[in-house]
């Protein structure tokens, strides 16, 4: 099973374009400011191309986990090892009746966002309350997952 490396840079891509809407000061950049106590002083403080150029590589990293997230196939792959050269015939076959079967964008929005829902979502919350954050903070900051994860979702899995 191979992996769609322009898939993953693109799935890696959308967290920074969703991230300059979502936070947005027309959108939940305001309220998302007030709630994690961010002044534009503190903004100007970071070195934005550190900040930027991290964001991609980890969200390719991401992207990368994904695909193997939303794409069933590759728990077939693991099963018979990951060498296809030491697979059984019965790989093949079942590769050649279902290797493309749920690879669709549909599929992997929805797998998408279920890990938002079920793994980044519990994450933030516990984090944000021990960091006695507000839950308009934590729903803001799991919204934006949730939609990132779906879109990403969609883009390794339906890019076939």
């Amino acid at each position: 099973m191979e992996f769609n490396y322009l898939a993953i840079l693109v799935a890696a891509i959308a967290p920074l374009i969703l991230g300059f809407l979502w936070y947005n000061p027309k959108l939940f950049g305001n309220a998302w400011m007030r709630e994690a106590e961010m002044t534009p002083e503190k903004m100007k403080g970071g070195n934005m191309a550190v900040i930027f150029g991290l964001t991609l590589l980890l969200s390719f990293i991401l992207a990368f986990s994904l695909q193997q997230l939303t794409n069933h196939q590759f728990g077939a792959f693991s099963l018979m090892g990951g060498d296809p050269a030491l697979a059984k015939p019965s790989y093949d076959a079942f590769m050649a009746d279902y290797g493309n079967v749920f690879r669709t964008f549909k599929h992997g929005a929805l797998h998408g966002a279920l890990a938002g829902v079920f793994f980044f979502l519990p994450v933030i919350a516990i984090n944000g309350m021990f960091e006695r954050k507000s839950w308009k903070y934590i729903l803001i900051n799991s919204g934006y997952w949730i939609v990132s994860l779906t879109i990403m979702g969609a883009i390794v899995c339906g890019w076939v």
